[in-house]
């Protein structure tokens, strides 16, 4: 590698790396400007993202109602948001040809409902812009040079140099890389995984694997978490919006619980007691002689309903009005407060997300840059920064990038 210094040098070819690439180089279109990717090819997770179709953001045009999708980062990400939001990332792709939708739950996607569509919108600006990219270049660690003012970057290419370097590599993991960041006077939070399933193998779930309900409450036994949202059942046993929302929530408690835990799933978050008290008496009144499996109530799904009755002693052959009132309260705590022994997590294929990384204390959110080392700049996971599922870990890497770039470009 040649002893060429570079103005601007990313490490990380995903969401935050790149728009921080595009955004640095058409800020000041003579910079030189690298992205150094280790794998065969850039944007990967956003590839995957979605199931495929990719998050883009999430409708969510108030910042200071959007930081409230962060459990970690909300305080730091408000003034950002004001920089670019939502809006504005939706008004960026589509300047440049890419349509965007919003579906019922807010989530957006690209009317192709194919994430290449957005991968491929990027690498072309960073091509039209004559962005460097190199894919293929693990970085192992990083140094700088007080006396040259310049950034050393250990790669699997040799080395580069660099006056500018930002670090958008995603989420951080023990080893050379992390080290390096201590080393140049940072702290390193403690890394967990976020947005995972419950593994749960209970009779109550066997053989319901696609049933979702929306909404349900779930709370973890003993603790202060608790999110309504849809449920899915899985053949492994619960995911879907409010699970994924409550790992993310409890990422470093679950973590400390070694992911063996209890959790209360409340399917009528909607109905007050009253309502379901008075439910359960019409149906003993008005449909007596007809079996009580026969006939759900509170437009549960079929199969949930009877595993729930199954589960409060009710047998397929028994009549509401033969119902007796201990089988009520055990049904009444089955839809109300079902719990489950939670043992293990399962990785949400679609959004793997770790919580931990550089800590935000450390970093000047008006140029996402380093309050420790001038001239080093965090874009993404590589911070101490995660959202719940939905588009909010993209909204904030397009932020990110956003604010890095043009700040690199001064």
């Amino acid at each position: 590698m040649p002893e060429e210094v570079f103005d601007a040098l990313i490490v990380g070819g995903g969401a935050a790396g790149m728009f921080a690439a595009i955004n640095c180089k058409a800020n000041h279109p003579s910079l030189n400007v690298t992205v150094l990717e280790k794998a065969p090819r850039f944007l990967t997770k956003v590839g995957i993202s979605g199931g495929g179709r990719c998050y883009v953001t999430h409708a969510c045009f108030e910042p200071s109602e959007l930081v409230k999708h962060y459990p970690r980062g909300s305080r730091e990400l408000r003034g950002p948001f004001h920089s670019w939001q939502p809006r504005d990332t939706v008004d960026w792709f589509e300047s440049r040809g890419v349509k965007i939708k919003q579906e019922r739950d807010g989530r957006m996607f690209p009317t192709t409902d194919d994430s290449q569509t957005i991968i491929d919108c990027l690498l072309n600006e960073a091509r039209r812009l004559d962005v460097t990219l190199e894919n293929k270049c693990g970085v192992k660690g990083i140094d700088f040079n007080d006396t040259t003012g310049v950034f050393l970057v250990d790669s699997s290419r040799g080395d580069f140099r660099t006056r500018r370097l930002m670090l958008a590599t995603g989420s951080l993991k023990a080893g050379a890389l992390s080290e390096s960041i201590e080393a140049l006077g940072h702290t390193v939070a403690s890394l967990a995984p976020s947005l995972f399933t419950f593994n749960i193998k209970d009779a109550r779930l066997q053989d319901l694997q696609g049933i979702a309900v929306a909404p349900a409450t779930v709370s973890i036994c003993g603790e202060k978490y608790t999110n309504t949202g849809p449920v899915l059942i899985t053949h492994w046993g619960l995911s879907g919006p409010a699970i994924l929302k409550t790992s993310a929530v409890a990422a470093r408690r679950l973590q400390e619980l070694k992911y063996h835990f209890d959790v209360s799933i409340n399917w009528l978050p909607e109905i007050s007691q009253s309502g379901i008290d008075e439910a359960l008496n019409a149906a003993r009144k008005d449909r007596a002689r007809q079996r009580v499996i026969g006939y759900p109530l509170f437009c549960l799904p079929r199969r949930l309903w009877e595993s729930l009755c199954q589960a409060a002693g009710i047998s397929p052959e028994v009549q509401w009005g033969q119902v007796p009132g201990l089988a009520t309260q055990r049904l009444i705590r089955e839809l109300q407060e079902c719990r489950f022994s939670v043992r293990g997590k399962s990785m949400n294929k679609e959004e793997f997300v770790t919580c931990g990384g550089v800590s935000l204390k450390e970093v000047n959110f008006k140029r996402m840059e380093s309050r420790i080392q001038a001239g080093l700049f965090f874009g993404g996971e590589v911070l101490d920064i995660d959202g719940v599922t939905g588009g909010f870990n993209l909204q904030a890497a397009w932020t990110a990038g956003y604010i890095a770039g043009r700040a690199m470009a001064d």
